[in-house]
This record gives C-alpha cells, sequence and structure tokens, in this order.
C-alpha cells in the first residue's frame, strides 16, 4: 500500500493517541491511519480498515461470532482475532484464542463475516477521502528525488563543493547525491525544493546548436566575452559574435554582470559551449518583426 521510495521518499511515522476505549484500539489506528494518510497526501493506493472479532463458546462447542467486540467481550470471550484489508484482501491478521483451538469452520465464518463488516467499514471511510490529496500537507517538509548521469555528478558537486554549496545557499534545500546520480532534495517549502532542481537541471543541462539561452556576462576579454549560462557552465561569444558591425572594444556591446540573450552555435567535444549574440539579436528582432506585421495585417 505505501509507495515506492523513488516515487515518495519520506520516512513515515504515524502516532495514534487513543483518549478513550471500548473496543478495539488497534483496528481504530489502523482506519485512523488509512484516512490521516490520504489526507496528508501520501499517496497510498487504496484504504486499509480493520475489525476485531470475538468468539463465545460453551462447554458443548454451540458458538457465537461476535462483530468489533468491546473491552467486557474481549475481556470474557475466548477469542480476540483482528483482521486487517483492503476491498480486495486481508492483509493482516492477529489471533489470541483462550481455548484449545478453534475449527476450520469457524474460523471461516470468522473470516467471512469480518470481510461483510470491513467492507462496511470501507464504504464508510471512503465516503470521506476516496483517494490521497493531490497536495501533500502545508506541515509536511517536501522531499523530492530525481536522477542525472552519474558523469555529471562531479559538476552538480563542484570543485571543493563550490557548486552543491551554491544550490543550498540560493535555494534553502539540502541536497543529498547518491552514488548511482539519485539526487534527493529536501525543504521547508515546495517553492525551495523546485528552486534547487531547477538549478540542477540547468547544471546537467546538454546544450544544442541552434538554442537561444539566457546568460549572464562574467569575463571580458580581448577577443571575446564569457557568458555563465547556468551555474559551473560558460560559453564564449567571440568578438566577430558580438554585432552585425566592425566591434573596436567588447565593452562597446557589452559589460561584466549584464544578463544577454545569446544562441548556441557550436558544442565542441570537450563540452565547450560557442555563442553568439548577433545571432541571438537578429532572431529576437525578427520575431518582434514578424509579430508587428501580423499585427497590422489584422
Amino acid at each position: 500500500m505505501i509507495p515506492a521510495q523513488q516515487d515518495f521518499p519520506y520516512t513515515i511515522r504515524i502516532v495514534t493517541e487513543i483518549l478513550s476505549s471500548n473496543g478495539s484500539t488497534s483496528m481504530a489506528s489502523v482506519c485512523g491511519t488509512s484516512l490521516a494518510l490520504m489526507d496528508a497526501g501520501v499517496p497510498i493506493k487504496q484504504h486499509i480498515a480493520g475489525i476485531a472479532m470475538g468468539l463465545m463458546m460453551d462447554k458443548q462447542g454451540n458458538y457465537k461470532i461476535l462483530t468489533d467486540i468491546q473491552g467486557p467481550e474481549d475481556h470474557h470471550g475466548d477469542m480476540d482475532c483482528k483482521v486487517a484489508g483492503t476491498k480486495d484482501g486481508i492483509t493482516a491478521v492477529q489471533m489470541d484464542v483462550k481455548i484449545e483451538g478453534i475449527l476450520p469452520n469457524v474460523l471461516g465464518e470468522v473470516m467471512e463475516q469480518a470481510k461483510k463488516a470491513r467492507l462496511e467499514i470501507l464504504e464508510k471511510m471512503n465516503g470521506l477521502i476516496d483517494k490521497p490529496r493531490s497536495e501533500l500537507s502545508s506541515y509536511a517538509p517536501r522531499i523530492t528525488s530525481i536522477k542525472i548521469p552519474k558523469e555529471k555528478i562531479g559538476g552538480v558537486i563542484g570543485t571543493g563543493g563550490k557548486t552543491i554549496h551554491g544550490i543550498i545557499d540560493q535555494s534553502g534545500a539540502i541536497v543529498d547525491i547518491e552514488e548511482d546520480g539519485t539526487v534527493y532534495i529536501t525543504g521547508e517549502t515546495k517553492e525551495s525544493v523546485e528552486k534547487a532542481i531547477a538549478l540542477i537541471k540547468q547544471i546537467v543541462k546538454e546544450y544544442e546548436v541552434g538554442e537561444i539561452v539566457e546568460g549572464t556576462v562574467s569575463k571580458i576579454l580581448d577577443f571575446g566575452v564569457v557568458v555563465e549560462i547556468s551555474p559551473n557552465k560558460e560559453g564564449l561569444v567571440h568578438i566577430s559574435e558580438l554585432a552585425n558591425r566592425r566591434v573596436g572594444s567588447v565593452e562597446e556591446v557589452v559589460k561584466v554582470g549584464q544578463v544577454i540573450s545569446v544562441k548556441v552555435i557550436e558544442v565542441l567535444p570537450d563540452g565547450k559551449i560557442r555563442l553568439s549574440l548577433k545571432q541571438a539579436t537578429n532572431l529576437d528582432e525578427a520575431v518582434s518583426s514578424r509579430q508587428n506585421h501580423n499585427r497590422s495585417e489584422k
């Protein structure tokens, strides 16, 4: 019933406080837990309900099966059989007896009567909530996981952990990376986790020729400009790719810290990226011109 770790990487701890009792506290805990998990947004597959069955038998073998036993029936009875399960079948059974044994036909009746009661309880539970809420409770920390290529792990960690610490500082989330490339992200809010995921995806992103990306000018050289297009990932715009005119000095066009749109024009085998500012600018102008032309025709 509990989702797989890769789908829901939480440790779940349930606390049930029984304020008063006149029946089976354990089966009440089963029903309450199932409702609580769905209400909290835990993606369990379906509800589980439980029922406590009892038995009264005399010396002649005459017997009476009891459903949802109360305290005195448990104390004076000959059996306490707890049955939990879904609409499809039994998930757990626990039984205590005070007599030498129970015949198979009697046990069969117990299970059949327990099934009838369980299905009735499940119907009531499904009437309250029949599937997990789409969002986790606002009181629950956000935990999620993504998978990155193993060869990208070093890039996410960075030299001396610089990159991963930067992700943690910017997002406020905790990031842990396993050797197989599984990355666990934990945060107090949904926004912090999503921010960390976005930063990681930027780092491991495979850039394609022709793609338009946004970056920040990080360094100016005599022959061009270095642009940071994602954390720990930079590309070079040669001076000839800055503008559709002769550029005497790089600083005529851009300055350090400026955010610009650039076009990926080449990805080298060693991972280095060549960028173009003028081609991205021309594309933006062409799109803008076409949109204006279409509006004027209308």
